[in-house]
Order: structure tokens, then sequence, then C-alpha cells
């Protein structure tokens, strides 16, 4: 019983055959049933996501979060979804009604096709394709045009503006990811997730932590949470892209996002910390979607701890940050990478990890200098400037005077 699922899917296709269904149909209805299967168990937890974010959020607030539906307060997003499906559904006036239908439904059916390339176990894989790097930025990036979708069709000026500066942002920040999941590219040899999990004999954020920063920083500005969370700044453009969004749809929205935070923890959890691989996973397949979720669920759990530990940045220090530090930052220690995987071509794994680990300790301290060097000569310049005198405010007999 190592591998349940397997076992079953073996039995299921033995019986169908028997019944006398052609061997390639009952495969079709097999991949569609594995689709099916994935779908519901991966929105399934989105559900369990809904009441663990609250949760979070308040302990970190100091209150209780959910704690009368069920247990614990385990019912309650099940209260939640029933209040989003009893409210109103509105269309604005002079909305695109196809584009705005069809948007919520794009921002979390991206999401989900993600799953399709993460490798659950070793013997668990939705599509074990040799370009999965590929595959996971090109259907992120359809989440993009969800957005601009949404913004465009609402035919509001304030939802347009908010999706202009979301996607901006995303597509921004999107450079320095792409450029970062190059590095276990390099390091593994191959663009394929499974390959690059089983290439982990040491997890690659060992050989590589300065590029598995840059990862999760670049991943929460995607998610437009905090302080990247432009996505609903209420105090900005009012709540941005989704403003004429009400009921369900909107809870698409907040679905997909949710769903999108754990899908990028679990890609991260994959290229960097070993994705499936643990104690015990040769012999018992089916402990690797375990070890695959503690490691998706820690790294959530980082994702809500900056979430609400930051303040909101502007729109212009997110643009500077991305382009003059992180962008610059990720090519270094990519051309780094690169040039030590060549000349380390045949060496011990020790020396390997040893060396991997020293250049991205060596280019962490190198940037803590130049940063510390640009501070102080901003520093400096403000120092340097002289405040401008002001004449003094006439007293209220100069005043009486003039008039």
């Amino acid at each position: 019983m190592g591998d349940p699922v397997n076992l079953i899917s073996t039995w299921l296709r033995d019986l169908l055959v028997n019944l006398g269904l052609a061997p390639n149909f009952v495969d079709f209805l097999l991949v569609v049933l594995g689709v099916l299967v994935l779908a519901t168990a991966v929105t399934v937890l989105d559900i369990f996501l809904v009441w663990v974010e609250r949760k979070v959020v308040g302990r970190f607030q100091d209150r209780l979060g959910p704690n009368r539906l069920g247990p614990f307060g385990l019912i309650q997003p099940f209260a939640d979804i029933i209040k989003l499906l009893i409210k109103e559904d509105i269309l604005p006036v002079g909305a695109d009604k196809i584009v705005y239908n069809l948007a919520p439904v794009m921002a979390l059916g991206t999401v989900l096709l993600l799953w399709a390339v993460i490798p659950l176990a070793p013997t668990l894989i939705g599509a074990d394709i040799n370009v999965a790097v590929l595959y996971i930025v090109a259907v992120g990036a359809i989440g993009s045009l969800a957005i601009i979708m949404a913004g465009w069709a609402s035919n509001n000026k304030y939802a347009l503006l908010g999706a202009f500066r979301t996607v901006a942002m995303i597509v921004s920040y999107e450079v320095p990811m792409v450029i970062v999941l190059l590095v276990p590219v390099i390091m593994a040899r191959s663009m394929g997730l499974m390959a690059i999990v089983e290439a982990q004999d040491v997890w690659f954020i060992f050989l590589a932590p300065a590029a598995a920063l840059i990862l999760l920083v670049t991943s929460i500005a995607e998610l437009g949470r905090a302080p990247f969370d432009l996505v609903e700044a209420e105090s900005e453009i009012v709540a941005g892209y989704n403003i004429e969004y009400s009921g369900m749809k909107f809870g698409l929205f907040y679905a997909g996002e949710l769903l999108h935070a754990i899908t990028l923890s679990a890609v991260i959890s994959t290229v960097f910390l070993g994705g499936w691989r643990g104690p015990f996973v040769e012999q018992v397949p089916i402990l690797g979607v375990l070890y695959l979720l503690i490691k998706a669920f820690l790294v959530y759990w980082v994702i809500m701890w900056i979430r609400y530990s930051f303040p909101r940045l502007r729109i212009d220090q997110m643009m500077d940050f991305c382009w003059k530090f992180l962008t610059p930052l990720a090519l270094v220690l990519l051309i780094a990478t690169a040039i030590l995987d060549k000349a380390l071509a045949g060496s011990s794994t020790f020396v390997y990890t040893l060396s991997m680990l020293a250049a991205n300790i060596i280019v962490a301290w190198l940037t803590i200098l130049v940063l510390r060097r640009y501070a102080r000569t901003e520093r400096r310049k403000v120092a340097e400037l002289k405040p401008i005198a002001t004449p003094p405010a006439p007293t209220l007999e100069e005043s009486l005077g003039q008039e």
C-alpha cells in the first residue's frame, strides 16, 4: 500500500477494460478523472486556507479569529461561501458582459493549471514535462491577463487604473523571478520539476539562499500581498481592479489569490526545499504528498508573516526596488551560479555545495556594502541641504497697520 493512487488507477483501468471499453478510451477517462480529483482536492485546500488565513491574522493582531461556527470556527469558510452565493450578482452599466464574467473564472483557473506540473510524490505528477519551469512562468502570466480583463471590462476608470498599475507591478517582478528560477535549473541541469526535485540530494536553498529569498519576495509581489498589495489598496484607488465585482465573482478572485499563494509556496518548496523528498519516501511514495504540503505551508506561513508585519510600499518605491535592486542582484547570482557550475563540473557534492554557498554569501555581503555606501551618500546629501529661509510671520500690530 505504499502507492495507493497508482494501485487504484490500475484496478480501475483493468475493471473498465474488462467491461468491454477500449483501452485508449479508458486511458482518456482516467486522465479526466485524475484532473477532476486533483482540481477538487486543491479547491478543498483553498477553502481550508480561508480558515487558516483568518486564524493566523487573528493571532498576529491579538484576537481570536473565527471561533463560532463549528469546532475552532472550522465551518466559517462554508458560511462565507453561502454569503457570497446569496449576494446580488451585479453587472455594471456599459460593461463588456463576456469579458467581465470570464475574468474571475480565468483568475482561478490559471492557478489550478499550475498544479498539473508540480510533482506531489515520486510516482504522482500530472504531467512530467521537460520545460515545466517555462510552463509555470507562462501560465502564471495569464493571471495578469485576467486582471487587465477585469479592469477593462468593468467600465470604471478606477478599476482600469488599478488594473494598469497592478499589471505593471506583476510584469516587472516577473523579470527577477524568471532569472532566479534559472538558478535551480542550472544546478539540476533540467527544466523539469521532477528532475529538479530528484537532483536535490542537498536542498538548493543551502546552495543558493539568496536566490531563494529573491524568489520568495518576487512571489509575494506577484500575489499582490503586503507590502506589495496595490491590488487592494483601498486608500489608493478604491480597492483596485475588482471594485465592480460582487458575490461569488468577487469570491473567485479571493479564492484565486489564496490558492495562488499556496501554489507558489509549493513551487518554491519544489525548486529549493526538495519538494516531496523526505524520510521513507522511497518505501512509501505517498508520504511525498505530506512532505510537500508541510514545506508549502511553512513557506505560506512566512508569506503571511510578512503580509501582517510590513506596511504598504508606494508604487515608485516598488518599481525602484524591482528594477534597481532585485533585477541586477538576480543577474549577478545567475552569472555566478553559471560560472561556478561549469568550473566545478565533476567535483564532489561537498565541494560543490560549499562553493555555491560561499558565492551566495559573498554576493550578499557585497550587496550590503553597496547599500550601506548608497545610504551614507543619501544621508550626506540630505544633511548638506540648507533649510530655505522663510520670512517671519507679521505681528498683530503690523497686520493692523497694513489694514
